[in-house]
């Protein structure tokens, strides 16, 4: 019979791993071929105790190795188990209760005939009628698997909405704009009314690809989308101040002002919605006091909160000062517009037609050769109109 791994190298099936390796040791130094003069028997023992302690010295192949010993062990007995049952069972004859053991069987009647053997009763089949509550109870049941198949699909488009957006917002963050683009489309192919990724495409296409006509649209479509939920009031404000830019960028100054009206009455302090307007009112709608107004009331909210007022707008505040002919409010603001920024060759240039409206000519030209130095176009023309 062959042995098994510890029958080789002579140890039980417990033995530590110190055993096995000590009895590893003393039978390689016994049946290694070179002291029996490359004697076949002794070298096929040195194989298998070289094979055998390979597998018993490693836990893991050890651990395999006993795993499948006991499954052949329970194998073996199994298999005994049923031999020793088919060699002690035999053919079994039933008899009944008080049967004589010899002798034919007795009979208390006649063989039945053939139409009594062959005699079956017939139960008359009842027709299945398919009744009026029938119709209903299967009508409902039919309509209650189509709704939960519809209500399935809409919460996995929802879900699927949402996580392609989540994937946008992270790719936003980190400045990746093609591919937020790509997981807002995907965001949108399954659910067109998510307000959320409709605001940030919105936003994607109006800074940084400048495409204002699809911007406009994202913004439009996010209202929609809001219309019929709980929209917080200050970010509903920030998308009508959003889509206001975009009408005021498209040259359509009446819906831009309708747009900002709209976001100033959900939200009265946001003041780049009055900075917006007042510009819009000023270079569009041609209403210098009511622009005025606006931009000032903008200045003052922004100042109050200690953020920094864009120097378009304080451009556009002492412009609308000296379209009024208040000529030293309108210098003082485009003197706040230098701090911010000291070599703007627009400001210089307003300045330098502020100084030619109050009639000094020499100032204004200095300050026209300034902004023609800082590259801006107008200044260059006026200043070479000054030679």
């Amino acid at each position: 019979m062959s042995q098994n791994h510890y029958q080789v190298l002579g140890v039980p099936p417990t033995a530590p791993s110190a055993d096995i390796k000590r009895a590893y040791r003393r039978l390689a130094t016994e049946l290694h071929p070179d002291k029996h003069g490359g004697d076949r028997h002794y070298e096929e023992q040195f194989k298998a105790v070289t094979v055998a302690y390979g597998v018993l010295s490693d836990p893991d192949r050890r651990a395999q190795y006993d795993y499948q010993l006991q499954q052949a062990t329970r194998r073996a007995e199994e298999q005994r188990r049923t031999t020793a049952q088919s060699a002690g069972s035999g053919p079994s004859v039933y008899k009944m209760p008080g049967t004589p053991a010899a002798g034919p069987p007795l009979r208390t009647r006649p063989p039945a005939g053939s139409r009594e053997r062959h005699y079956q009763q017939r139960v008359p089949r009842q027709q299945v009628r398919f009744n009026k509550q029938d119709f209903w109870l299967v009508a409902g049941l039919v309509c209650l698997i189509f709704l939960f198949g519809i209500s399935a699909k809409i919460v996995m488009d929802r879900v699927q909405a949402n996580l392609y957006y989540a994937d946008a917002r992270t790719a936003f963050a980190k400045g990746q704009w093609l591919e937020a683009e790509r997981q807002l489309d995907q965001a949108l192919s399954f659910r067109d009314d998510h307000a959320e990724a409709l605001r940030l495409r919105g936003q994607l296409r109006q800074d940084i690809n400048h495409d204002l006509q699809a911007a406009r649209a994202d913004y439009q479509a996010a209202l929609l989308a809001d219309a019929g939920h709980a929209l917080a009031t200050p970010e509903a404000a920030r998308l009508l101040y959003r889509l206001g830019r975009c009408e005021a960028g498209l040259h359509e100054p009446a819906a831009a002002e309708l747009s900002y009206c709209r976001a100033l009455t959900l939200d009265t302090t946001l003041a780049e919605a009055y900075l917006a307007r007042g510009e819009n009112r000023l270079l569009d709608l041609r209403q210098t006091r009511p622009a005025l107004a606006d931009l000032r009331h903008g200045r003052g909210q922004l100042t109050r909160a200690g953020r920094p007022v864009p120097l378009e707008y304080l451009q556009t505040e002492g412009a609308a000062l000296a379209h009024l002919a208040r000529y030293e409010e309108a210098r003082a603001t485009y003197k706040l517009a230098l701090e911010s920024q000291p070599e703007d060759g627009r400001t210089l240039f307003l300045l330098g037609r502020l100084a030619q409206q109050q009639g000094d000519s020499a100032s204004g030209c200095e300050f026209f050769r300034r902004g023609a130095k800082a590259g801006y176009s107008y200044a260059v023309a006026a200043a070479a109109a000054c030679q």
